[in-house]
């Protein structure tokens, strides 16, 4: 039999209105070790990085904002979000969380403390290449399965197969690389069934499976690692990110201009 222990157990951060959506106002050091003390107790729970993309669909989606605020954690995975938060709600934070970062620091500690963790999503050829990659990086890593769900929505007995193998294999964490919004949308719908905390960390399997580059800690630093994907993936991305990031920085500037006219909450929606 497999015990749970009730959410309850853990203190999960504070949260802050970004444009509708609950921003968790927390640091790598926090975040890391709140999923790792659920992950060890067995407490389900639902981990989501939002960057200015995400935050901005989030906040123009009504169904996917009121999935996602309910979230354990919904961490600020851009410098621009992070930049957004202390801003608009003083919270000092001195860095992101970025989902990739918190991945790799999380399977440094899980190889440490024994805590097993499983793979869900990608293509089977990076889900191969990420597995080989994490083995060699952390050698102590227990990597409880992995699974490459096809490319279509999986018929009742197939979910239930796959909920069954993650809870069987004992694993405290689930990263899941479907890609925003899907991974979140999972997330949500499967919150009650997977018996860890689900880890929604988009682009890391491929840059953990060194498929895709990622930018130089300076840009990361600087806010500009969109200007680095853009670069790499233009006709992909290039409405995510310039129309995204121009609604983004509209919405800061008229929850500035409200809050100094109106003083009234400055994150609140837009």
């Amino acid at each position: 039999m497999i015990r749970v222990t009730p959410p309850q157990a853990i203190v999960w951060p504070e949260k802050r209105d970004v444009f509708g959506v609950q921003m968790s106002v927390t640091t790598y050091d926090q975040t890391v070790e709140l999923i790792l003390e659920a992950a060890r107790l067995r407490v389900p729970a639902t981990v989501s990085f939002h960057s200015v993309y995400s935050v901005i669909t989030t906040s123009n989606d009504p169904q996917l904002r009121t999935k996602v605020n309910t979230f354990e954690i919904v961490a600020p995975d851009g410098q621009p979000v992070r930049w957004a938060l202390n801003l608009l709600h003083g919270t000092r934070l001195p860095d992101r969380v970025c989902g990739p970062d918190t991945m790799f620091r999380l399977c440094r500690r899980s190889a440490e403390e024994g805590v097993s963790v499983y793979l869900y999503g990608g293509a089977p050829d990076v889900l191969e290449e990420l597995q080989a990659k994490l083995k060699e990086q952390f050698p102590g890593l227990r990597l409880a399965g992995a699974y490459s769900p096809p490319f279509r929505p999986l018929t009742p007995d197939e979910d239930d197969a796959a909920v069954r193998a993650i809870n069987l294999s004992g694993a405290g964490m689930v990263f899941l690389g479907l890609g925003y919004p899907k991974q979140d949308l999972f997330a949500y719908d499967h919150r009650g069934r997977i018996l860890a905390v689900q880890l929604c960390v988009g682009a890391a399997f491929d840059f953990h499976a060194g498929r895709t580059p990622r930018a130089p800690c300076w840009m990361q630093h600087l806010g500009l690692e969109w200007c680095h994907r853009l670069v790499q993936e233009p006709r992909r991305l290039w409405r995510r990110y310039l129309v995204g990031n121009t609604r983004f920085l509209l919405k800061v500037a008229l929850a500035l201009l409200r809050w100094r006219v109106l003083r009234t909450p400055a994150g609140k929606r837009s």
